[in-house]
């Protein structure tokens, strides 16, 4: 083997190298841009549990705080069936197509549209004004959830079932941030599939805990960057872990050399 060939050998093969370790780094740098597609997410509008506004196929959980007894069971004159299910006094409903839940008493009460605090009043108001004396009605929708993934403790999806959760709480819940994790670029990604809009929060500065646009909304995805000291190290380990096998093969390559010469 001559030297010409010996120098294409360690081209090729550092080059391969140098590509299968950049595959395993692509979903970083997908969320790796220099500035936010949009900062103007400024208040949530319609994703958090305060603000969603209900659709068909949402889980709704409705209970009475005024008596311990179900829904069901306060008017035994009417069929108690439900389109979900009962557990200690709380009443499980999925919207239906047409937008209505069917209510012992009531029957099919459209929902769709409203936000939790105006389907609960409604169903408060409609209750008041059939059979019962001062209803207090407890509703929650419970399929609505948030995914976190990155240098997080316990990345997966949340459920967002408490109004107005934040993202120090998410973390929190997550198991905190990794030590690998930039607290001071952390990217919120919500909206269509189609026009995604991404807005960056930094943690490491005090006004981000009153920041409204790290108030979290159905569908949302944050992902938790590395720091640069995480990436410096990754770098200087795809640097050894390319050449490493390079230097091996041209000390191999000289021993080889050597012992046909002599």
């Amino acid at each position: 083997m001559n030297k010409c060939n010996l120098g294409y050998t360690f081209l090729i093969l550092g080059t391969l190298l140098f590509f299968a370790s950049c595959s395993n780094k692509q979903y970083q740098a997908l969320f790796e841009k220099k500035r936010a597609i949009s900062d103007s997410l400024s208040q949530p509008t319609g994703g958090s549990s305060t603000y969603y506004r209900i659709k068909p196929q949402d889980i709704l959980q409705i209970r009475n705080l005024q008596n311990s007894k179900n829904i069901a069971d306060l008017n035994p004159g009417t069929n108690g069936a439900l389109q979900g299910g009962t557990s200690g006094g709380i009443e499980t409903f999925q919207v239906e197509d047409d937008g209505t839940i069917a209510l012992t008493g009531l029957g099919h009460v459209k929902v769709t549209g409203l936000t939790r605090f105006e389907a609960q009043k409604l169903i408060e108001d409609l209750y008041r004004k059939t059979f019962l004396k001062n209803p207090v009605i407890e509703l929650k929708i419970t399929n609505l959830k948030v995914t976190i993934f990155g240098e997080i403790k316990t990345p997966g999806a949340f459920p967002l079932t408490k109004d107005k959760t934040t993202l120090i709480e998410l973390i929190g819940e997550a198991g905190g941030l990794t030590e690998r994790a930039n607290e001071a670029n952390i990217k919120i990604i919500r909206g269509s599939e189609k026009i995604p809009k991404i807005t960056e929060i930094d943690l490491g500065n005090i006004e981000s805990i009153n920041d409204p646009r790290a108030v979290l909304q159905n569908g949302d995805i944050i992902y938790i960057t590395e720091n640069r000291r995480a990436i410096r190290n990754d770098k200087l380990q795809n640097f050894s872990s390319i050449f490493q096998p390079a230097i091996l093969l041209f000390n191999t390559a000289l021993i080889i050399i050597t012992l046909i010469r002599h």
